[in-house]
């Protein structure tokens, strides 16, 4: 299991199309990921699920990995929110 926190900075946090974009990546690996809000955990892979944590700008979050590319996984998710969506042609 590999685990690493992020905030979001992006101005709408992981609604629809941030959401969409992180579940599309997320899918592109083989291990499981679960993204964390406090105590609620959403399956990263469901853009719906991930939309239920209800997290906006400035949310932490934490963004686990579990299986055989969890790392690489995770680190690529941890890029996406960092580059604030933007390589998803999300101003």
């Amino acid at each position: 299991m590999y685990t690493r926190r992020v905030t979001l900075d992006n101005a709408t946090g992981l609604h629809v199309r941030p959401a969409t974009a992180f579940m599309e990546l997320a899918s592109r690996y083989r291990c499981g990921i679960r993204v964390a809000k406090g105590d609620i955990v959403a399956d990263g892979k469901s853009a719906i699920s991930l939309m239920l944590l209800e997290a906006g700008r400035g949310t932490a979050l934490t963004i686990e990995g579990d299986g055989d590319d969890e790392t690489e996984a995770v680190d690529a998710l941890v890029g996406l929110v960092a580059r604030q969506f933007a390589d998803a042609g999300i101003p």
